[in-house]
């Protein structure tokens, strides 16, 4: 843990200024205020009636911010030549763009309820749809990773932890955090995903066997996740604009969980900031899948939990 407060000191002294921080935080705060409030995400985005009208506003939800957040810099950082940097609007634009087009491919869906129904179909279709996207998210970066850094640095992140024992320790700390978020309505309304978001039964053995399964493939998705996020932006972007990348792509990472309850929207700032702090330092982003995949399965067992002991968890359900 020594090392990694290290890296919170040397990001600190360095890199952070409270103003820039604080008007990050206000911008972050009126798109959470339009998203709780108003349903922006809900009811204006997810709900867009084409294909190409649901992908231009997931888009504009994460380019806003993330642009936002690095042009609020020229306020307060006088090195920020990073613009004149073709790679800079480069990934500033398509990134928005790699992970919108992630949040509206479901060519697979069709094949799927075309040989399945009932409850199989449900659950190849949340599955696979984990797995699909994966690729669909990981291949742009890869032809970008070709053509930009493969001659500096291996695959974005995919460098050998020294230790894992900070991570765990981490996921330790988080533990009673998860713990109390599993008393809360919001929370319950949404965790386990495979009960609320999926609809998969825990009725037989085999229907065990299919949630296992499900939460194999939830996780994989987190692989995409973090070789995106502290990967791709982070490592990609540090040899464009150096730390000034960390805050921008925490607001990017934000805004990605404007869909799900809004204390775990208003942490992924933090914590995306936190990660993308040790990433810069490490090269590596196996530290943040641990710590990542570690929260997203015990949300899944604190979502059971509290369905199954909390008892206002009852009218919920």
């Amino acid at each position: 843990m020594n090392t990694v407060i290290k890296y919170l000191k040397g990001y600190y002294s360095k890199e952070f200024k409270w103003a820039y921080f604080l008007l990050v935080v206000a911008m972050l705060g009126c798109l959470i205020y339009f998203n709780y409030w108003q349903h922006l995400e809900k009811k204006h985005v997810a709900a867009a009636t084409t294909k190409l009208g649901r992908f231009t506003g997931y888009y504009l939800l994460y380019l806003i911010p993330f642009a936002g957040a690095f042009f609020l810099q020229l306020l307060f950082y006088k090195d920020c030549s990073y613009y004149k940097n073709g790679w800079f609007w480069a990934i500033l634009f398509l990134a928005p763009a790699f992970f919108s087009f992630r949040m509206n491919f479901n060519w697979q869906q069709g094949w799927i309820k075309g040989h399945y129904t009932g409850v199989v179909q449900t659950f190849y279709l949340q599955s696979i749809n984990w797995v699909v996207r994966v690729f669909v998210l990981l291949i742009p970066v890869f032809i970008i990773w070709i053509y930009k850094d493969k001659g500096t640095q291996p695959f974005y992140g995919a460098v050998p932890l020294a230790s894992i024992t900070p991570y765990l320790c981490m996921l330790l700390i988080m533990l009673p955090l998860i713990g109390l978020a599993s008393t809360q309505a919001d929370f319950l309304n949404v965790y386990p995903k495979a009960k609320f978001i999926s609809k998969i039964p825990m009725h037989s053995w085999q229907d065990i066997w299919r949630y296992a399964v499900y939460e194999l493939c939830y996780g994989f998705d987190f692989i995409s996740i973090e070789f995106f996020f502290r990967g791709f932006l982070i490592l990609s972007l540090v040899r464009v604009c150096g730390m000034h990348c960390i805050v921008p792509v925490a607001c990017f990472y934000c805004a990605i969980h404007l869909g799900k309850p809004m204390g775990e929207a208003i942490s992924s700032f933090f914590g995306g900031t936190f990660l993308g702090i040790v990433v810069y330092n490490t090269g590596s982003i196996w530290g943040g899948l641990i710590v990542h995949l570690g929260i997203a399965w015990m949300m899944e067992i604190g979502g059971w939990l509290g369905a199954a002991f909390i008892p206002t968890a009852d009218t919920i359900l």
